[in-house]
Order: C-alpha cells, then sequence, then structure tokens
C-alpha cells in the first residue's frame, strides 16, 4: 500500500507512462498519474477513492464511491460520497455526488447531480414499533 497523505489510501498506482485499453475494477484506493480508456468502478466501499493527478485522464464512466480530481475524464463520474474537483480539474460529463468540493479554476461541461443519501438499512434505527 502507498501512501500519500494521512487521509489518501492507495493500494494501485497507475503510473504516468500507462495507458490502460479496458475497464478498470479496483478495491480500496487507486491512483491515476496516466490514461485509462474504459470505465472505471470500485467495490461499494465507502472507503473506496479514486485519485487522479494533473497528468492523468480517464475516458469512460466514473463509478468511485470518493473522487479526488485534478486530471480530466471525459465520460460522467458517479460518487456516492465525495467529489474534490481541484484547481486543473477537466470533466467532459455529468457529475453525481453526494458531497462535493471545487477549487477556483475547476471545469465541468456538463450537469451538477446531487445524489439522495443512501436509505439506512431496514432495523438499523434500533427500535422498533409497537
Amino acid at each position: 500500500m502507498f501512501t500519500r497523505d494521512p487521509q489518501t489510501r492507495v493500494d494501485t498506482l497507475i503510473g504516468k507512462s500507462v495507458r490502460v485499453q479496458g475497464d478498470v475494477e479496483f478495491q480500496g484506493g487507486l491512483h491515476l498519474d496516466g490514461r485509462i480508456v474504459g470505465s472505471v468502478r470500485s467495490d461499494e466501499a465507502r472507503e473506496a477513492t479514486l485519485s487522479v493527478s494533473e497528468t492523468g485522464f480517464i475516458e469512460g464512466t466514473v463509478q468511485v464511491s470518493n473522487v479526488l480530481l485534478n486530471g480530466a475524464v471525459k465520460g460522467d463520474i458517479r460518487a456516492r460520497e465525495r467529489v474534490v474537483l481541484g484547481a486543473t480539474a477537466r470533466v467532459e460529463g455529468s457529475v453525481y455526488y453526494g458531497t462535493i468540493e471545487m477549487t477556483l479554476g475547476a471545469q465541468i461541461k456538463g450537469k451538477l447531480v446531487r445524489l439522495p443519501p443512501e436509505a439506512p438499512e431496514a432495523g438499523a434505527a434500533g427500535g422498533q414499533a409497537g
């Protein structure tokens, strides 16, 4: 496991000179410096995170709980938890998010759509009606 900062876990690193043709599925954290032509998906874990550096590029849909974007995505982003768009982030597609943070300079050519909070599981409230 690689660690860039205390809050971002990186289990998989795709380097600057790497080009992936096809879909990528991962668990934990994925950091992208290279290029992916295909969809990027994570497992259902809330802490699954995709971080894309300034040199990173994805042409395809992204479906990950958390996205930290400083590079470019040509396709829709669906992040149930959080999207952070840095100053050099470029998105050509819609962004579906739980929460979003944008830095001045980030660009989106598409819609911003807030996702409804996930409903708690049945019985998670702890009490029974009676």
